[in-house]
């Protein structure tokens, strides 16, 4: 399916040097067999997804219609509502504004939205809650994904009538993660309340226009009829159209409509945060405040990947982030995550930022997430070499201390390296001089010219091929202006 000119453009303009490799025919005709299974048992009249890498859309294809009435097929320009994943949207929007001095992420949410302030805890030593608390689904709030759904169409004068009134909570602030529609809701608030303008006008104009995204936002009345994906429930064995809810003031929860093609521009301007480095910011936000969505709370929980996406057994870490699930999967890293369930609609979104590589889809039934099929097809991308992390680059100052630990190593006497005062404290240089000898009476010879690995631009490790063995090496700089080694290892690699 073709895109536009425009968006390769874009998302070219985005992209950091290239990470992952072009997927084969054979992986993406993979990729689409996963999807069309998974839309036939999943009763979904329609579906879109998307594979972007390295900035660009390479892969996008619709299935189904997006109207039973016309048999209108899904394009990459068909318009879905993607229910939570707007959420994405809304932290970033947050990130920006505190970028700008206008608000602080660890003020109380009553600084601004003053209805809050007489607000009665759960505890007399309750903290208040906090605009990071709301960020990170630590409010104390309930978990409302039943509720929160339909109140969508709430207007904002109910709205501030409800905050006034006070609200109750699942525990105190600060001590747990919950999802809350709610606390997205009052982010909303809090970013109308900040800026001075309506928070869709805020997301619309300093968010999606910059990125070009000019099929996105928040009024579905006033998309164009041909190009919206209407929704439907399968119920009775039939398809039932859901009512159209209109926006309203929980849309920062949960109201975008967009298409593929605007959404892989928002995909692309995620992934060019990765990795950190030097160069100009390109996009609506910077890059480092774009990483900070990855990070949250930390009440991380474990949970096994689900068996039906295949693969090996795989034990994750899972927290929540700012707008998004963070995952540390045995296989892909770290991933960001998040869905979206809506009376007709169900979305997924799987990012790799390491691996500058996103997938994501939106179906036209109610609950219809296609998660299992996104996870998948990662899956069958890193099966197929498709993705790859590219190693850290040696730092100026790291190649000095690996060349100072090549001099220790051949002469034998640590002292010909530049030490920081902590190393003769810790083993004097008699005792050095032992270990070293013992270590190449172990394996020989050896002529110690393999590359080091960095683990960051301080550290590295290090393998060397020797006559009758191999030595598995470590050296680490000092927090010194001047490259001084404060921890060397060498010792005699074990089958």
């Amino acid at each position: 399916m073709k895109f536009c000119a425009a968006l390769i453009g874009l998302v070219l303009l985005l992209a950091p040097p290239a990470r992952a490799a072009t997927p084969s025919p054979e992986t993406l005709a993979e990729i689409d067999r996963i999807f069309a299974d998974w839309r036939l048992s999943a009763h979904a009249p329609g579906l879109v997804y998307g594979v972007v890498a390295d900035g660009q859309l390479v892969h996008v294809k619709g299935l189904g219609v997006q109207d039973l009435d016309s048999k209108a097929p899904v394009t990459a320009d068909s318009r879905f509502r993607i229910a939570s994943m707007s959420k994405a949207f809304t932290a970033v929007a947050i990130l920006k504004l505190r970028d700008e001095g206008k608000l602080a992420l660890d003020a109380p949410a009553e600084l601004y939205i003053p209805e809050l302030k007489g607000w009665r805890y759960p505890t007399t030593d309750s903290p208040k809650i906090t605009v990071r608390h709301l960020l990170t689904h630590t409010a104390g709030f309930v978990e409302d994904n039943p509720w929160g759904d339909r109140q969508q169409v709430m207007p904002e004068a109910e709205f501030t009538r409800y905050l006034a009134e006070g609200v109750p909570f699942s525990r105190p602030p600060g001590l747990a993660m919950e999802y809350s529609n709610l606390g997205y809701a009052m982010l909303g608030r809090i970013i109308t309340n900040v800026s001075g303008r309506p928070y869709q006008d805020y997301i619309r104009t300093q968010i999606m226009q910059p990125l070009g995204m000019s099929s996105s936002g928040f009024d579905i009345f006033a998309s164009p009829e041909s190009a919206r994906a209407i929704g439907y429930r399968w119920q009775d064995k039939g398809w039932v159209r859901e009512p159209d809810m209109k926006d309203g003031v929980f849309g920062a929860m949960g109201g975008v409509e967009t298409s593929a093609n605007d959404y892989a521009r928002w995909v692309a301007f995620l992934l060019s945060g990765w990795p950190a480095r030097d160069g100009a910011e390109q996009g609506p936000v910077r890059r480092a405040t774009i990483r900070e969505i990855a990070t949250g709370d930390n009440f991380a929980a474990g949970r096994n990947r689900p068996a039906a996406v295949g693969g090996a057994p795989c034990r994750q870490a899972v927290a929540y982030g700012m707008g998004w699930n963070a995952i540390d999967d045995c296989d892909l890293g770290l991933i960001l995550t998040h869905g979206g369930g809506y009376p007709g609609y169900g979305s997924t979104v799987w990012l790799l930022p390491a691996k500058g590589v996103g997938i994501f889809a939106f179906s036209n039934r109610t609950y219809a997430g296609p998660s299992a099929p996104a996870l998948r097809s990662l899956l069958a991308l890193q099966n197929a070499r498709a993705l790859r992390e590219p190693p850290l680059a040696v730092s100026a100052g790291l190649a000095e201390a690996y060349e100072a630990a090549r001099a220790v190593w051949r002469s034998g006497d640590v002292t010909k390296a530049p030490l920081a005062n902590n190393m003769l404290l810790d083993r004097d240089a008699a005792r050095w001089k032992r270990t070293i000898a013992d270590v190449k009476a172990e394996v020989g010879a050896c002529a110690a010219d393999e590359p080091i690995r960095p683990l960051s631009a301080m550290e590295g490790r290090f393998t060397w091929t020797c006559e009758h063995g191999r030595v598995s090496g470590r050296v680490q700089r000092a927090p010194t202006p001047r490259v001084e080694i404060q921890a060397l290892e060498f010792s005699a690699a074990q089958p």
